[in-house]
This record gives structure tokens, C-alpha cells and sequence, in this order.
């Protein structure tokens, strides 16, 4: 889940990086930059950085908790579906417009499954984050109805060898 041999890097997109932040609040916004690349297998993935002044409902722990491990996976995975279908990028949204992305952010993008493993503490002042779509399918429930499922990679770290990585399985739901 490198960026580093990827040919074409599409860097932050300031408005489009905005608008996905939108609904959180404005102490909550912890995503800084991401730059967007499909991998050699053909798959989106994003390298973010982050930086979290306070948090948003605890005291100060000095390192990176699962509450916010969570919260950063939200934003990096939001911007990289965004930006994804904005640049028309394999992750299996191709079909979508950003209006599909805007109608189906918050009431239709689920967390399924979602792991984390903390190797070493992570800097929450700053630290960067990586995450791949690793497959998108669609799916049909048993009722017909179809979904995406949707496995995804993702990892934490900082300047001072901080570590944190882990999977999560999102299901994308009231999709035509």
C-alpha cells in the first residue's frame, strides 16, 4: 500500500476536500491533505495527512486511540470514494457522479467490519495515514435488493516510528 511507484498522483483537491468535510464539525476535521492514485493493481488509494489539535471527546491520552483511528478512516475513506469518482478512478464507484457520492455519504456508507492494531503509539499531532480499496463488488441481498461490498487496507503512522494499521469492510447500500 505504497504510493511510491505509482505513475499519476492527483494531489489535494481543496473545495472537493472541503465539501467532504462538511458534515463533520468543525473541531472534528482532522484530514489536512490526501493525494489519490490508482496502485499497479489497478485499485484507489489514498496517502493523508492528519493532525488532531484535541480531541473532540476525551481528555488529552498523547497518542492516537481507536476512537479517532475510526474517525480519520471515515474522512480518508470518504475523500478517497470522492475523489476516486472524480477522476474516474477502478475502485468499482465508475458508474457514480459526485451526486451519487453526495446522496449516498452519511445514510448510505456502512462500516461492516472494522479492526485495528496498535504496534507502536502514534503522534495524533501530527501523523499520516495510507488506505487501498483492496476489491468492490456488488452484491444482492437475500430480498434482491443490491449492495457494494467494499474490503479496504489502511495504516497509521508518524515521524517518530508510530504504528497503527488495520481493515475495514464497508457495505454501500440503496444502490441501483
Amino acid at each position: 500500500m505504497t504510493l511510491s511507484s505509482i505513475a499519476q498522483q492527483h494531489p489535494t483537491d481543496e473545495d472537493l476536500l472541503s465539501r467532504v468535510l462538511a458534515p463533520y464539525k468543525d473541531h472534528c476535521k482532522y484530514l489536512r491533505s490526501a493525494i489519490v492514485s490508482e496502485n499497479e493493481a489497478g485499485r484507489a488509494v489514498a496517502r493523508c495527512e492528519f493532525a488532531i489539535p484535541d480531541s473532540c471527546y476525551i481528555d488529552d491520552t498523547g497518542h492516537l486511540n481507536s476512537v479517532e483511528v475510526n474517525i480519520c478512516y471515515n474522512q480518508m475513506m470518504y475523500y478517497l470514494v470522492a475523489k476516486s469518482v472524480k477522476e474516474g478512478l477502478g475502485t468499482g464507484f465508475e458508474s457514480w457522479t459526485l451526486d451519487d457520492f453526495w446522496k449516498h455519504q452519511l445514510p448510505d456508507i456502512l462500516i461492516a467490519r472494522f479492526t485495528a492494531t496498535f504496534r507502536r503509539p502514534v503522534n495524533p499531532r501530527a501523523f499520516w495515514g495510507e488506505m487501498e480499496f483492496r476489491s468492490v463488488t456488488r452484491r444482492a441481498r437475500t430480498n434482491g435488493t443490491a449492495f457494494l461490498a467494499a474490503e479496504t487496507a489502511f495504516r497509521y503512522g508518524d515521524a517518530d516510528a508510530g504504528r497503527c494499521n488495520g481493515e475495514a469492510v464497508l457495505a454501500i447500500v440503496n444502490v441501483a
